[in-house]
């Protein structure tokens, strides 16, 4: 399997301890190598060969929103 980029907007990050909850949930999630997450932006980009569904129910579990960037 490839290597991707899957970029999400996440919602509901107000400070850094969201933002390092958020990207402890995506590196938890299998086949992830590498994450970035935004707090000013909104976003996480996860590069690797995980499931977005896993990614978006790491996330909705640690209480955000998130969802596939259009």
């Amino acid at each position: 399997m490839t290597n991707q980029t899957i970029e999400l907007t996440v919602t509901g990050m107000t400070c850094g301890h969201c933002e390092k909850a958020v990207q402890g949930a995506l590196k938890s999630v299998p086949g992830v190598q590498d994450v970035q997450v935004d707090l000013k932006g909104g976003t996480a980009t996860v590069q690797g060969n995980a499931d977005t569904q896993a990614l978006i129910a790491a996330v909705t579990e640690e209480g955000y929103v998130a969802q596939l960037r259009a």
